[in-house]
Parts: structure tokens; sequence; C-alpha cells
């Protein structure tokens, strides 16, 4: 098939997109493929003949390899639809309300999924008082990667309140999601729908960071983080952690792939395990999560590629 593999973009996870990209391009020609690499641009200007350009392809089909707005809120999934193209990953509605981590709380908490309670503040009452008792976490309502993420403790030096002039996401975005910091450990599970559509949880791998928390850096530096897979935990709370990604993944309507991150505080057994958020595109990079479970179950990293190539085109 002629595959067009859609990168770059203009959000924060740019650098991340382009390298998943070229990774998923070449497993794609290895599949034998006809492949096309487009980079949908670095700006939004650049976005504006998006839709000329990947008809101008003649695609069967479009891998999806865009991180973050616009290519992971729906706006692309839309745009395609349009075209009366087929691609990969989650369509419009399910990466509208994923991307936001307060529409997919009011989803998944009334069905029985536990996530941390909290709310949605304005940035500018950060600077009068604390919304939550510390610690705290702040984060994007709608960003991705763990960008904008902030851990305000007492020992922080963010002042208290917040300093107007101290760095963080309070400068750069109007509202952030405020959450109670749950302690303990950072846990990820993939979920890959099989030929028959059924989603199947893959792992749970634990993140080490070797210092602070799993943020971007983290997540993008060789070295700085630990994966151990499979997480050395409880049986029953991995079997947990493994029904609730693939449940959230059915309840949301994620499609392909998706990834499920959770926080674990062992002191409270089954009942310290919360989801944070569930990502739709996951990263395909090498230091990627998705592709390092499917390794794991004996799934390589280019039949990873032609079975969400597969699930597209059904």
């Amino acid at each position: 098939m002629r595959v067009t593999v859609l990168m770059g973009g203009w959000s924060a996870e740019r650098e991340v997109s382009l390298v998943s990209g070229a990774g998923i391009a070449d497993a794609c020609e290895a599949l034998g493929h006809d492949v096309v690499r487009l980079d949908m641009g670095a700006s939004a200007e650049a976005g504006a003949n998006l839709a000329s350009r990947l008809l101008a392809t003649q695609p069967d089909v479009v891998f999806n390899a865009l991180h973050g707005t616009p290519g992971e809120d729906g706006t692309v999934q839309g745009l395609m639809d349009l075209l009366r193209l087929r691609y990969t990953h989650s369509g419009v509605a399910t990466s509208a309300i994923a991307i936001d981590k307060e529409l997919t709380k009011r989803l998944l908490v009334p069905a029985g999924i536990r996530m941390p309670v909290g709310r949605v503040v304005a940035s500018e009452s950060l600077f009068a008082g604390d919304p939550l008792p510390r610690p705290f976490v702040l984060k994007p309502v709608n960003e991705g990667s763990s960008v904008g993420v902030a851990i305000v403790t007492d020992s922080s030096n963010h002042g208290s309140p917040i300093g107007r002039a101290v760095e963080g996401p309070w400068l750069h975005y109007a509202e952030l999601l405020a959450e109670p910091f749950i302690a303990g450990l950072e846990l990820t599970v993939a979920v890959l729908e099989g030929p028959d559509g059924e989603p199947q949880p893959l792992a749970v791998t634990e993140l080490k960071p070797a210092s602070g928390f799993y943020d971007y850096d983290a997540k993008y530096t060789d070295g700085l983080t630990q994966h151990v897979c499979p997480a050395e935990i409880a049986a029953d709370v991995a079997a947990l952690a493994m029904q609730q990604a693939a449940d959230a993944h059915r309840l949301l309507g994620c499609r392909g792939v998706s990834r499920a991150d959770f926080r674990y505080d062992p002191a409270l057994g089954a009942e310290g395990l919360f989801l944070l958020e569930v990502n739709t595109q996951p990263g395909m990079t090498p230091l990627s999560l998705v592709p390092e479970q499917a390794l794991a179950v004996g799934l390589g990293y280019a039949a990873l590629v032609g079975r969400l190539i597969d699930r597209a085109v059904a």
C-alpha cells in the first residue's frame, strides 16, 4: 500500500513526533509499503494547506505520527474524515476527549475507574493562594508528555503562595488542572487492539527517573529513566492496572493503540492505584513504552507498525 506518515506539527512535542515518524516510515518500507514522509510543518501557517498536501500523496492509509495539538486532539482527525482518508489511531470524538484530562475524568470515573480528585483553576488565582493542600500537582488540561507539569510542595521554591515571577506552567497557560500529589510509583500500560479489534493490555512498566519525576526530559533523554518491565508489583495490582487500561481504551472509544498512565501508592494496596491519563497517540521512538511492551510480548517494531496499519484499513 501507499502509506503517508504524517509527522512534525507545531506542538511542544514536535521533535518527538519527527523521531516517531522516521522510525515508523522505516518500518513501513521494511514491510514493503510505498512510503511518503510528510512533515506537517512547524507553525499553524504551515498547516493551512495540509488538505491539499495530504491528497497529493494519494495514500491508501495515513499513519498519524503527530503528538499533541492539533494532531492528537481531533483536529487533524476531522480533516482526514472530511477528505475520506483512512488513518491510524483514534477518531475525532475520542481524540478530543482523551487529550482533555478533565473530560476524560468525567467519562471514566463514573464507570468505576479511580482517578485523582482535582479541579481546573485559573492560573491567575494561584498567586493569591493554593487551590489544594500541598503537595499538589499542576498540569495543562490538554498537553501530553508531561509538558508543563509542576509539583508544588512545602519545600519547593515556588513560594507560598506561588510567586508571579516564578517560572512554571502558570506563566504559559490561562488554566491548569490541580490534583493532589500521589506518592509512590509511576506505572504505564499499553493497550493494543487484536485482529478482531478487541483491546489487549500488553504489560505493566514501572518508570524510575534518575531524579525528580517522569517529566519530558526523563521521557526522551536516554539514560534518565529506568524501565522495569514487567513492574515488580503485586500480581493483583498489575492485573487491575491492565484491566483498567483496557476498560479506559474501550470506554473512550480508542482505536489501534493507547497507553494509560498511572500513579500507585503501595501503602494503600489496590486502593492506591490511580489512572492519570490516556494517550491516544503514544510515542514510537526508540525510548517509547509501547514498542518496548510490544517487544516484551513478542511483537517487534515493524510488526507493531503493521498491526496498526491493518487496524486502520479494517
